[in-house]
């Protein structure tokens, strides 16, 4: 992806577009895809980098939702259950299969779960991922080896999937430019115009670097932009009843001794009303997550103290070594951009089914939903954005359409496996300068030549884009990330054209948002 040569293009283009996406998190770039795939011409832009936002926070799962079954959503699980089957299939570079065991202590949880999840299984139908099966006591051990023993009768496992959530939406992005769409960051939409009769007929954007203006005219406007999705329907209507009810989780994330056995943990229910995993990722354990109601949307959410200390708890409660402050590596923090309903008060009751909805105007946003979805919910808002800019029907081709990197042997490339096809020409940088080879720091797998990768074909701007989304070394160890900064910083700063200054100035500005990702000690 040439960003230079997409702002130019944006730039010089007078004819409307058919369609103009505002978001660059998974709907926004899913719909991107599904548009150009179908021969739509197709701008997105997005305000700070692809994925700065819920996009990149996820719990890395592909799943059907074990817990919207008990709530009765039996049509939301089969759809998410089907669009599991169809991102593995699509993109099987990233998406892989896991077990999950739900633990029992109690003498009638086995039998109750145990249904449960034969009924998940069958409403999977051909798009399975493996048949569930009760478990004893030493077989559950044997899965987790780290789990708490006392009072252990036995478990339930069942199949999910598990994914890289910035790689996937990279990916992506990459996908829809290849199909002839135009994808911009740090492009932040200032503006929705409008005609003599009121209704949107484009935006106006800014090119954060360069200070130009963008006009894009277009046929429709798509408004993407999950949690934000108000702020961008108040350029047009001020007054603009609010849509999104937005909450935010978080996830801790310890290294990898606290879950050993590649087998993750499922607590079907917490004291909030959710469930609760635990994953292995990336050689390190991620837990999550919470739902707390916020009345704020910032870029950069932070972790309510007794958020961390509510994960703590429930994970203590099932590990045999109960994780403290200073276990943690990371935490993150993501906003759901749920829809509203009534008061919005309680977010873990609101359905995570999407919306769709047409301003008066013409601006039509697109809300809710969840990662796994992304390609339905794409599908869905096309259909109508098509239908309200009175454009020619064309089909729908994303249940068969490879995303970039396809790759079904991925896994024996090892530490580039995330990248797909693209890891034989990583290598060839490597080979080219072998100084690329040389890890970034020794905790975590990430070398220089994935910088320089992200920097010439992935529209990385900045450090933070490469050690937060091209890489997931922020995720995964904020402070290793700190130590990387530097390098990261001199390999961008070379690979853009940048001077000494701006480099220190990176790193600085990484340091201190990376700040954010460390849990101080307990008072």
């Amino acid at each position: 992806m040439n960003r230079a040569e997409m702002l130019g293009r944006a730039i010089e283009r007078r004819e409307p577009w058919d369609m103009v996406i505002v978001g660059g998190g998974a709907v926004g770039v899913g719909v991107a895809v599904d548009a150009a795939s179908r021969g739509y011409e197709v701008l997105l832009v997005e305000q700070h980098d692809f994925g700065k936002g819920t996009s990149s926070r996820s719990t890395k799962l592909v799943h059907g939702g074990v817990r919207y079954l008990e709530q009765g959503a039996v049509s939301l699980v089969m759809e998410a259950l089907k669009e599991r089957g169809l991102l593995r299939q699509n993109a099987p570079h990233l998406v892989t299969d896991l077990a999950f065991v739900v633990p029992n202590y109690e003498w009638w949880e086995a039998p109750f779960y145990g249904i449960g999840l034969k009924v998940y299984d069958l409403l999977a139908g051909r798009y399975g991922f493996g048949g569930s099966e009760i478990l004893s006591k030493d077989e559950t051990l044997a899965r987790l080896p780290t789990i708490k023993t006392e009072g252990l009768r036995g478990g339930v496992v069942y199949y999910d999937g598990q994914f890289d959530d910035t790689r996937l939406l990279i990916n992506l992005a990459t996908t829809a430019v290849e199909q002839g769409a135009l994808a911009l960051n740090y492009t932040p939409a200032t503006a929705v115009t409008r005609d003599a009769d009121g209704f949107v007929d484009g935006i106006v954007a800014k090119d954060l670097e360069s200070g130009r203006e963008l006009r894009a005219p277009a046929r429709v406007v798509v408004n993407a932009t999950g949690p934000l999705s108000d702020s961008v329907r108040r350029l047009v209507h001020a007054d603009a009843t609010p849509l999104i009810a937005p909450s935010q989780g978080i996830h801790l994330v310890f290294d990898g001794s606290f879950l050993q056995g590649g087998t993750a943990i499922m607590v079907p229910h917490t004291t909030d009303g959710r469930v609760m995993f635990a994953i292995p990722w990336h050689g390190h354990t991620l837990v999550g997550t919470t739902d707390t109601a916020i009345s704020e949307v910032t870029l950069e959410p932070r972790p309510l103290d007794e958020e961390i200390e509510f994960i703590l708890e429930t994970a203590g409660q099932y590990l045999s070594r109960p994780a403290t402050r200073d276990d943690v590596l990371s935490v993150f923090v993501g906003i759901r951009p749920l829809v509203r309903a009534g008061t919005g008060a309680n977010t873990a009751s609101l359905s995570r089914d999407h919306t769709i909805h047409i301003d008066p105007s013409g601006l039509l946003t697109i809300a809710g939903g969840k990662w796994t979805t992304y390609r339905h919910m794409a599908e869905d808002c096309v259909d109508h954005a098509a239908t309200l800019a009175r454009l020619p029907e064309k089909p729908c081709v994303t249940r068969n359409l490879n995303v970039h990197g396809f790759h079904v042997q991925a896994q024996n490339f090892g530490a580039l496996a995330v990248y797909g096809s693209d890891a034989l020409l990583i290598q060839d940088l490597i080979r080219a300068e072998p100084s690329l080879a040389t890890p970034l720091h020794p905790a975590l797998p990430y070398c220089g030549a994935e910088v320089v990768w992200a920097a010439r074909v992935e529209m990385a701007r900045t450090v933070e884009d490469v050690l937060a989304r091209r890489t997931r070394a922020l995720f995964l160890n904020a402070r290793a990330a700190m130590d990387m900064a530097p390098e990261a910083a001199r390999l961008l700063a070379r690979e853009l054209g940048r001077d000494e200054a701006w480099s220190r100035q990176q790193v600085d500005e990484f340091r201190a948002m990376a700040a954010g990702y460390l849990v101080a000690n307990g008072e």
